[in-house]
């Protein structure tokens, strides 16, 4: 069977699996649609294949790479989920503290991927903690289906509260300095939008196509770095109102919309996945958080 490229997918195929990854449409409905899109020697299960994630071939950085000591610690959310897990990760060769990250997941639990980015933000000189919102269901099952079905089973304020509760535990740390930003990607840009209203300590936040805040924006005190896909109309339509109110607050942010990229567009696991765009915006996050958090 001839190889699936992304140029092969029509733009609408994209649309229709964002749809189903945040469970606009069932997975029936999904699978339904999808086969319309199955033509000119497409199969449905070649474009599934095609559009799921792989997490097996895509890992930048693994669990035991000998550049950083890389954990799973449990702290505790006592306004959320209880005790939660998440991956603690640092350089090995550090001789001070560190300035800390927290790495929020998208809306499927602490997945490899996420696990990566962690990791690659630990490589980059900071203490990152990359928390699973998942924990009190059992953590992340194993697949990105089964994660966002039990992810719709907790009340996103309570897992809010378990990220609030992230930030403090490695403002804390002892390897830490105790400056601690947030970067998120899809529920984690949520998250990081509205840490930056609850928290008024965060010293940075970075949401890649989050979800936007509606009310309190004078309560933020962090500089705010965002980043969108120029086909992401969904989470775009709200950013026009949101930047409208950055500014009537006289509040700190830069915003990027990338030129034909997709939602997800920095998750390398999928065919979303943008090189170019995702690679400007990590390098961009990673220099705002060096001149916010160092």
């Amino acid at each position: 069977m001839k190889e699936i490229k992304k140029e092969d997918i029509k733009q609408e195929v994209f649309d229709l699996y964002d749809d189903y990854a945040h469970d606009r449409v069932s997975r029936r409905l999904f699978l339904d649609k999808l086969s319309t899109y199955a033509v000119g020697g497409l199969t449905v299960s070649s474009l599934l294949g095609f559009i799921s994630p792989d997490y097996v071939k895509k890992i930048q950085i693994t669990q035991d790479d000998s550049r950083l000591k890389s954990e799973f610690i449990d702290y505790e959310s006592n306004k959320g989920g209880g005790t939660i897990k998440g991956l603690l990760s640092r350089p090995i060769d550090a001789t001070t503290k560190l300035p800390g990250i927290v790495v929020v997941h998208e809306n499927r639990g602490l997945n490899p991927h996420i696990e990566d980015v962690g990791r690659r933000a630990a490589l980059a000189g900071f203490i990152s903690l990359a928390p699973d919102a998942l924990t009190p269901l059992g953590g992340y099952p194993g697949t990105d289906d089964e994660g966002r079905e039990l992810q719709r089973k907790r009340d996103r304020n309570k897992m809010l509260e378990d990220f609030i509760a992230a930030f403090n535990y490695l403002k804390n740390h002892p390897e830490c300095s105790g400056k601690v930003g947030v970067v998120g990607f899809c529920f984690g840009g949520w998250i990081s939008n509205m840490m930056a209203v609850k928290v008024s300590d965060l010293s940075a936040a970075v949401p890649f196509y989050g979800g936007q805040p509606k009310e309190d924006i004078e309560k933020i005190n962090a500089p705010l770095m965002l980043h969108f896909g120029e086909l992401d109309k969904r989470v775009n339509e709200g950013w026009p109102a949101y930047e409208k109110a950055l500014k009537a607050n006289t509040k700190k942010y830069e915003a990027f919309i990338y030129k034909n990229a997709n939602h997800g567009f920095h998750n390398d696991t999928t065919p979303r996945y943008d090189r170019e765009a995702a690679e400007l915006a990590w390098s961009r996050t990673i220099k705002f958080f060096e001149e916010n958090l160092k």
